[in-house]
């Protein structure tokens, strides 16, 4: 059964994106609108993705490949006939070259269209193109642009329930990536009957910023990314479906460091979560719960993250676990995404291995941690968590 209760409960089922083919199309021309730090070594990048794949697996975890599910969705006309119109109506071509460019997606077969979609189309492999604006471009613009952040599975749906809110990403150079998500959730057979909590053409959420705190309790981060009516319309939506009793809504400072909630805060255990140290106790949360009325939330005054959600989930505290002894430290060690573990059980998480002082401090608190590599995954500024789109967690309801 496919969901989920929380951000602990054991991992079942997760869904992944080997980075491909979109890495290679990163330089220092293009890698900043594209949301890269850095441009990384595309075949170190796959071993190590590869690498956390399998530590996935050998802790009972199925893995899904998006790029994949993409290719056998693509097999049904009538996600071909969705997506390529879609596609071309995120740029501004021009009726001619637009008209060229959906004639050569729909000539191509699910395979070669699935790599188009993820790793652009240039200018100089448009071979049917001409026109001004086609002129006009340089031989290496695209005419399509690549998704190199498809890797980070984690924004563009997350699973609340046995329902899936399929996220509205707020950067341009992402917003394909909810679209593909989208697809493959509505027409893969694997997915059949899911119900959509969220669709990507509502205000700004990313699933970066959406915690499950525990059964019945959602954390919600609003910040560079997910906008204050983001939060109200997911609210809204959980109400209505009874997934939740009660949603946190938490500013976050909008910063490239900070830039969704699980930067700075993630859990290990059904009451502890690993946090970066100068945000632990200054974090304050609005909670928000259904009005009386349908379709009426009631917000009440923000009070410290820590306290409301203690009380939501009805523990007399939340236990944290700080991210580096000194300051220097805790700085690097968020910038590297330390605090971005992936739980796949009560107090088992993966986390990379060279933030030393954080996996130090969670393995002195009880946790189990499992190390992967990622100098080359990070330089898109996101961990494990952000890699993995948990699609099954065993239920923490069926457990009390």
């Amino acid at each position: 059964m496919n969901g989920a209760d929380s951000e602990v409960g054991r991992l079942q089922t997760v869904l992944l994106h080997r980075p491909g083919a979109e890495l290679k199309r990163l330089t220092p021309r293009n890698n900043d609108k594209l949301l890269f730090d850095g441009i990384p070594w595309v075949g170190r990048a796959q071993e190590e993705h590869d690498a956390f794949a399998q530590a996935l697996r050998d802790h009972g975890v199925e893995v899904l490949y998006l790029t994949e599910l993409l290719q056998d969705t693509l097999e049904y006309e009538d996600a071909r006939e969705e997506i390529v119109p879609a596609v071309l109506a995120e740029r501004q071509l021009g009726d001619r070259l637009t008209q060229l460019t959906r004639r050569h997606l729909e000539d191509l077969d699910p395979e070669d269209l699935t790599q188009t979609l993820i790793a652009g189309l240039a200018r100089e492999e448009l071979k049917t193109g001409r026109g001004l604006v086609y002129d006009l471009m340089d031989r290496h613009d695209f005419v399509i642009d690549p998704l190199p952040n498809l890797l980070f599975t984690r924004d563009s749906s997350v699973w609340i329930g046995d329902r899936v809110a399929v996220t509205s990403l707020a950067m341009p150079a992402r917003t394909r990536e909810s679209l593909l998500t989208r697809l493959i959730y509505t027409y893969h057979p694997r997915f059949a009957g899911v119900e959509h909590l969220y669709d990507p053409w509502l205000e700004h959420v990313e699933g970066g910023d959406v915690l499950l705190m525990g059964p019945g309790v959602i954390a919600v981060g609003t910040g560079e990314r997910t906008t204050p009516a983001g939060v109200e319309r997911l609210c809204r939506r959980v109400f209505a479906a009874g997934l939740a009793h009660t949603v946190l809504a938490v500013p976050i400072a909008q910063q490239r460091a900070t830039m969704h909630l699980d930067t700075i805060c993630t859990m290990v255990d059904v009451d502890t979560v690993v946090m970066y140290p100068p945000v632990a106790y200054s974090l304050q949360a609005y909670t928000v719960t259904a009005g009386e009325k349908e379709g009426e939330v009631r917000v009440f005054e923000p009070r410290p993250f820590l306290d409301a959600a203690a009380q939501a989930m009805g523990i007399e505290r939340v236990k944290v676990i700080d991210t580096g002894l000194d300051p220097v430290t805790a700085e690097r060690e968020q910038w590297d995404d330390g605090n971005n573990t992936l739980a796949l059980a009560p107090r088992v998480a993966v986390a990379y291995e060279r933030n030393v002082e954080t996996n130090a401090r969670l393995e002195a608190a009880g946790v189990k941690v499992i190390r992967i590599a990622g100098s080359e995954l990070g330089s898109g500024r996101g961990g494990p968590r952000c890699m993995s789109c948990p699609i099954s967690r065993e239920r923490l309801t069926a457990l009390s």
